[in-house]
């Protein structure tokens, strides 16, 4: 006879209450939960990368070491200066373009480069 495995679904309330059997939200890898990265590095040179990724520490570190994007490779060290998480892959590249097609200024006042944040920011 076969049994299904046991499924478990993530619980975004910090008290589970009495009985809970799953996991809290907080205990999930940050794959698991909103693993869709938008983000926005400061280059050496100042310009600013916008990029998209599923693993933020390993993307940065590797824009960083000079074995990102093709931008990026020439205008190390990089800074990460702000970064959205979604939970699905089409509204992270969606919101990717978005931040592309902003301009210097608008940019800058959506990662607070000019003392400004954004009214998103949570």
């Amino acid at each position: 006879m076969d049994t299904a495995p046991e499924r478990r679904i993530a619980r975004t309330s910090t008290d589970p209450g009495p009985g809970y059997r799953g996991f809290l939200t907080a205990e999930l890898p940050p794959t698991r939960v909103d693993r869709h990265v938008v983000y926005v590095l400061e280059c050496a040179d100042g310009s600013l990368y916008t990029g998209y990724t599923t693993d933020l520490e390993r993307r940065v570190a590797e824009h960083d070491a000079g074995e990102g994007a093709k931008y990026t490779r020439g205008r190390t060290p990089v800074e990460l200066l702000y970064h959205e998480r979604y939970g699905s892959r089409s509204a992270a590249t969606a919101r990717e373009h978005e931040i592309k097609s902003l301009s210097r200024t608008e940019k800058e006042r959506l990662v607070g480069l000019n003392g400004e944040w954004s009214s998103s920011e949570g």
